[in-house]
């Protein structure tokens, strides 16, 4: 045996390089959990692209909407869930739809139902997490949220903006264009070009790439590299297979001939597929799990944990009320400051972030003079 520093190499073969393929046969005995979101305006097949990246049929049963109900459609949560099984590794994959997102003719607060279901599963698993059976925890957060923007136009709507600002701190937001084969291959070009630009400039984060390390595979660190400047990915939908040159391949037949889902001179549909399913989608779970979720559960806690302080005191009813009043739905903070754009929004989100610290900074001291009030009560009380 040789020693190093802080490491110590055998001289023969122990057996423990094996715990890899342990984690490995347990994790595919387990299963897998991943949950999509799909958000964009009707009309730019969200349900075809999803039936076609996981070469199945979430939306058999849905029934197609009759124009009364287009009129008075507001925006609703639907949740498909289907377990997948390829070579023998199993899948729960649950697809959120957002049915009737900026179809109403004011969409000013369209956003707030896909808000409200995203913390309620954070409120969910954080519940879970923290019960007495946390074995067999159901995983339902968001884990990406693909966001479709409509072809026709030159850019982000004003309800885009609106909403991958509101989102963009609690999920991972990958933005495609739909129906790319609208657009000539300069066209698409020039309109990812410009959607780049609107998303700086409006301060939008949306999912980072990881960086690859020295020691990776070279053909990953090239897809990887190649899948960062595809964005946003302009992608091709469709569940109808044609005969091309005597191949059956998935695409769309026009009277010029043939465009093909799969065809990377055609669209990024390929490369979508890998990101979500080959190279990124444990580093999609990974990221809720750290940046968005931890994000949720350090504000929770720390809210219960004053509370609770607050509560010993003695003094609940009012200081309670108070504290309600500040901290109240500080997670959807950034919901009601979106009707601008660029820095000033920012200006004003940190504005907000500094007065409600100093409001929790104040009750705080409050609490803390409290305490001694009531020691120095007690302690007078004994003599």
């Amino acid at each position: 045996m040789s020693e190093g520093r802080g490491r110590v190499r055998t001289g023969g073969y122990v057996g423990f390089a094996d715990l890899p393929n342990q984690v490995h046969r347990k994790s595919v005995k387990k299963g897998f959990e991943f949950t999509l979101m799909v958000v964009g305006e009707s009309g730019l097949g969200k349900s075809t692209l999803v039936n076609s990246l996981f070469l199945t049929d979430l939306y058999a049963k849905r029934a197609p909407n009759s124009a009364k109900d287009r009129i008075n459609k507001t925006v609703t949560i639907e949740t498909n869930c289907v377990e997948i099984e390829e070579k023998g590794v199993r899948l729960r994959l649950t697809v959120v739809d957002t049915p009737g997102f900026g179809d109403a003719l004011n969409n000013d607060k369209c956003e707030e139902a896909i808000i409200k279901y995203v913390a309620n599963q954070y409120e969910a698993y954080l519940q879970d997490e923290s019960g007495l059976n946390r074995r067999n925890i159901v995983d339902n957060r968001v884990h990406c949220c693909l966001y479709f923007i409509s072809p026709y136009g030159r850019g982000l709507k004003p309800i885009d903006i609106k909403f991958m600002r509101s989102l963009h701190d609690k999920v991972n937001i990958v933005p495609v264009i739909a129906k790319a084969d609208t657009l000539t291959k300069s066209e698409i070009r020039s309109l990812k070009a410009r959607i780049l630009e609107e998303i700086e400039e409006a301060s939008i984060r949306i999912y980072q790439f990881p960086e690859c390390d020295s020691d990776e595979d070279e053909d990953f660190v090239e897809m990887n590299k190649d899948l960062k400047e595809s964005l946003p990915f302009a992608v091709i939908g469709s569940n109808t297979f044609i005969v091309k040159e005597g191949n059956r391949v998935i695409g769309r037949q026009y009277p010029w001939g043939v465009v093909e889902v799969e065809n990377p001179e055609h669209s990024d549909f390929g490369k979508l597929r890998n990101m979500l399913i080959r190279t990124h989608m444990q580093d999609l779970k990974e990221v809720t799990r750290d940046v968005h979720y931890e994000n949720f559960r350090s504000q929770k806690l720390s809210y219960s944990v004053l509370n609770t302080d607050i509560t010993s005191t003695g003094y609940s009813t009012t200081l309670n009320t108070t504290l309600s009043k500040t901290i109240t739905n500080t997670f959807n903070t950034n919901t009601s400051m979106n009707e601008s754009s660029g820095p000033k929004v920012v200006d004003e989100t940190d504005k907000i972030i500094r007065e409600k610290d100093e409001e929790l900074k104040r009750m705080q001291r409050m609490v803390e003079q409290l305490t001694k009030q009531q020691n120095m009560l007690a302690a007078m009380q004994k003599q």
